[in-house]
């Protein structure tokens, strides 16, 4: 699809969204102003950006179009041509989120739908067609649609995407089937393939001025003149090659939807129809073995917004009673409210990310039951609070005390055990760390060995027992990847000491005698309980 009025179209709905008080009707896309301005008394409305030859013309709306107007005019020739033109700054970012919105509308027809930047898409249609009777059928399904919300839309349906680009970019439409591309689209201009301006002009003095001139001709000559590009979007366009679309958003798992013929608003009907979804979505994961781990209801409003509420589980999960009690703490705790508009015409419930599901065996310590307790629990917190506010402790795989810690969403859940963990089962750690580890003054018998008095804080400590050392080094990669040697970088040996009074204590030396590089310092880093 090409939409070639879009920054046009685009200041048409913002105008309008700006009324205070309009009815149904008026504020209906459909019911645009007349181009030019709010109050129509403008000439035709074109819009300007700076370039290193001036102002010139980056987009245009219909009726400057047809006075003969062209994108790349300097501003100052259009002036000369028609004196009273509404010149508007050029916004290609205000446009690129234009055509995103139009783009989430889209996804009511596929979920393959891709940016054909500036002002296109490409929707991948297989498999979705029959669901609107035929390709034909779904094409003018597609473009009522958006005549209703105010968009100039061409479309073109064929095999490849740049079968379909081709003629589209040119004002083209209908349907081209497998096998007619060379037929129908020979008489092209060769700047229907998006080549370099360069590319473009050197075609045509070489007299090769349509498709159907380069389909003729050798290809080992006009590789070695124009390059392979130009020929790989040749034969896609031809229909000889093909070449998948990067879509928008990743394709779902599963999907179930609800299309309505009267628009829905009300709280309790949106409610219903989601937990309808939730329960067809749940057959079927139970079919495939599978359970969902995040799951997103998209509502289509009929004014072509759409808005999406996304919950996740800590655990794969297929149950409906616990994901429509997710989906409705989800509504109950958004700061911006739902706001139907004018009503719903389609919901639709996708499974984003599906994991294994096995039937579990509760066993007779009941500690299924708790782990279940648990995981619900999370999912809650998480759909309430958000997953950035509901962490859990992770130990990382590095024998640095101060970076062995971390803390993620809990609602990932917990992983497979690393070796830090699996160390750490063994190797006692404080409850207690300092960060950054404090100064001690400390007496030791020998100079590597153990020390047998210790001051901190102005209060001195006879050890009566100390175990270690346990020697952690720094990490090598890191001082490397270091512009300056970073603090910590020196050699550290641990003891585990505790004093006459029962109070245990986690002290390293830093640095050692024999290695040189100052004087080894005592350190105090963690408390035992």
């Amino acid at each position: 699809m090409w939409f070639p009025f879009l920054s046009a179209e685009r200041l048409d709905r913002q105008r309008l969204e700006r009324q205070p008080s309009a009815s149904p009707r008026a504020s209906s896309p459909s019911a645009a102003p007349a181009e030019g301005g709010p109050t129509g008394a403008a000439g035709p409305l074109v819009f300007a950006e700076r370039t290193t030859g001036g102002l010139r013309l980056a987009a245009l709306s219909r009726a400057a179009r047809a006075a003969g107007l062209e994108p790349g005019l300097t501003l100052a020739d259009a002036r000369a041509r028609l004196p009273d033109l509404d010149v508007v700054a050029f916004d290609p970012l205000a446009d690129a989120a234009f055509l995103n919105r139009v783009a989430d509308d889209c996804d009511r027809w596929t979920p393959l739908v891709a940016l054909d930047a500036p002002d296109g898409l490409v929707l991948d249609i297989s498999g979705c067609a029959h669901l609107f009777g035929g390709e034909v059928a779904l094409r003018t399904r597609l473009l009522a649609h958006l005549k209703r919300h105010g968009l100039t839309a061409y479309a073109v349906v064929a095999s490849t995407p740049d079968a379909a680009r081709a003629p589209v970019r040119c004002g083209l439409g209908g349907l081209i089937a497998p096998g007619e591309e060379a037929r129908r689209l020979s008489g092209l201009p060769v700047a229907a393939l998006g080549l370099a301006p360069a590319t473009a002009s050197g075609l045509s003095r070489a007299g090769l001025k349509t498709l159907g001139d380069l389909a003729g001709r050798p290809a080992t000559p006009l590789a070695a003149r124009f390059g392979e590009e130009m020929l790989v979007k040749l034969r896609r366009t031809l229909g000889l090659e093909d070449a998948r679309i990067v879509p928008r958003r990743p394709l779902p798992d599963c999907i179930a939807e609800r299309r309505f013929a009267e628009p829905i608003a009300r709280e309790c009907d949106i409610e219903g129809s989601l937990a309808l979804l939730v329960g067809e979505v749940g057959r079927m994961l139970e079919a495939r073995g599978e359970g969902g781990r995040a799951f997103e209801a998209s509502f289509f409003r009929t004014d072509g917004a759409v808005r999406r509420l996304t919950v996740e589980t800590a655990r794969p999960s297929r149950d409906g009673a616990s994901l429509a009690r997710l989906f409705r703490e989800k509504l109950d705790s958004l700061a911006d409210p739902l706001d139907p508009g004018f009503g719903f015409d389609l919901v639709r419930l996708a499974v984003l990310r599906a994991e294994p599901l096995a039937a579990a065996q509760i066993g007779l310590d009941g500690r299924i039951n708790e782990d279940e307790e648990i995981a619900a629990l999370v999912d809650r917190l998480t759909t309430r609070l958000g997953r950035e506010r509901v962490l859990r402790f992770m130990l990382r795989d590095t024998h640095n005390p101060s970076r062995a810690g971390a803390l993620v969403p809990a609602i990932d859940g917990p992983a497979a055990p690393s070796p830090a963990e699996a160390e750490a089962e063994t190797l006692p750690r404080p409850i207690t760390l300092f960060e950054p580890p404090q100064p001690i003054e400390a007496l030791a018998e020998v100079p590597d060995g153990p020390p047998l008095r210790f001051r901190w804080r102005r209060v001195l400590h006879e050890v009566a027992r100390a175990e270690g050392p346990e020697r952690i080094a720094p990490e090598w990669w890191r001082l490397l990847a270091a512009p300056t040697a970073p603090e910590g970088a020196r050699t550290r040996d641990y003891y585990r000491v505790e004093n006459r009074e029962g109070r245990r204590f986690w002290l390293f030396r830093a640095g050692l005698y024999e290695r040189g590089g100052g004087t080894p310092r005592w350190f105090l880093h963690g408390l035992f309980p």
